[in-house]
């Protein structure tokens, strides 16, 4: 059965992704709590298989009729690099903000002007990093309607993606890598 097959791979992923970038010890979050865990989505980008794994699954999660896809900076950058070479599609690299020197461009590497660009991030948890991405592409002209993670860390009713217009098409899940965690 493909669909189980399929489920098995994701569910061998999310324990090689846990057993790589699940940390212990004394961590100090972004939000300012202090944490017994840690969650290093660097250790999975700087794994050129577990990468290569990871954006396989990508490839089957873009959609029809993506004309650009766009990995944030930084994190969607060896994401989308990857999954550039592998579909063909070309990149952008979209910046948290322009530069201010050069090309002062928030998204380098071609004009997304009248195309569709698909978004392509490392890890969404609130996903307030992604609607600025769409929401600085859209005011260039782009279609921006889908973004593809490697992982979704978001709780059931945290995301402002659906509201902000974007689908998303996660490889890992939260609810997957806790099961993972709680079956090593």
């Amino acid at each position: 059965m493909i669909t189980g097959v399929i489920r098995d791979d994701l569910t061998e992923l999310a324990g090689e992704v846990n057993a790589r970038c699940r940390l212990r010890g004394t961590f100090t979050l972004r939000s300012g709590q202090v944490s017994a865990e840690y969650f290093d989505k660097y250790l999975f980008e700087a794994d050129p298989l577990l990468l290569a794994r990871v954006t396989a699954q990508m490839q089957t999660l873009v959609p029809d009729g993506a004309d650009l896809l766009g990995g944030l900076e930084l994190g969607g950058i060896p994401l989308v690099t990857l999954l550039s070479q592998a579909t063909g599609i070309p990149a952008l690299f979209v910046r948290k903000q322009a530069k201010g020197y050069g090309t002062r461009q928030i998204a380098e590497g071609g004009d997304p002007a009248g195309h569709t660009v698909v978004l392509v991030e490392d890890v969404i948890t609130t996903g307030g990093a992604v609607i600025a991405a769409a929401r600085a592409l859209r005011d260039l002209g782009a279609t921006v309607t889908t973004v593809i993670c490697a992982i979704d860390r978001s709780s059931p009713g945290t995301s402002g993606l659906p509201a902000a217009g974007l689908a998303v098409r996660p490889v890992l899940t939260k609810d997957l890598l806790d099961s993972a965690e709680a079956a090593r």
